[in-house]
């Protein structure tokens, strides 16, 4: 499809746009556990990258990724105009990602990230996060 827009008025609506997390993922996600059974979590706690979910008594944080935005090798399809600037934007987010896990790390945590593809698969998601806290299955 043929954008409707200059180049230079799509960059200027496009830098308008601020993102405050992809809430839909992350209440899909808070869905999930909920109907899993998976307690203790808490949402947007003051930790470096300001992961989407914490279990503070188990250490463990969570992102939900965008595949897009972080570069998902399954998924990341590298858009046809502007490469060089898609290029440095997602390898500067895989670049921050790293990073964060590293902090992370550093204080202790446990770091998961789920790409958002991912969400579609409930069961597997849900035994990943049960084994990372250490939980029994849900009978």
């Amino acid at each position: 499809m043929t954008d409707i827009w200059t180049p230079e008025k799509r960059s200027e609506v496009m830098s308008k746009v601020r993102g405050k997390g992809n809430k839909s993922t992350e209440l899909v996600l808070a869905r999930m556990l909920r109907a899993g059974g998976i307690t203790g979590w808490r949402r947007h706690l003051p930790l470096p990258g300001k992961p989407d979910f914490c279990f503070p008594g188990k250490k463990l944080v969570i992102f939900v990724d965008g595949c897009f935005w972080h570069g998902c090798p399954k998924c990341y399809r590298r858009p046809k105009s502007r490469q060089e600037f898609w290029d440095a934007k997602v390898l500067t987010n895989k670049t921050r990602d790293r990073r964060v896990n590293r902090e992370l790390k550093a204080l202790g945590y446990v770091v998961m990230r789920i790409f958002e593809h991912r969400l579609k698969k409930t069961n597997s998601v849900i035994l990943a996060i049960r084994v990372r806290l250490g939980i029994a299955e849900k009978d």
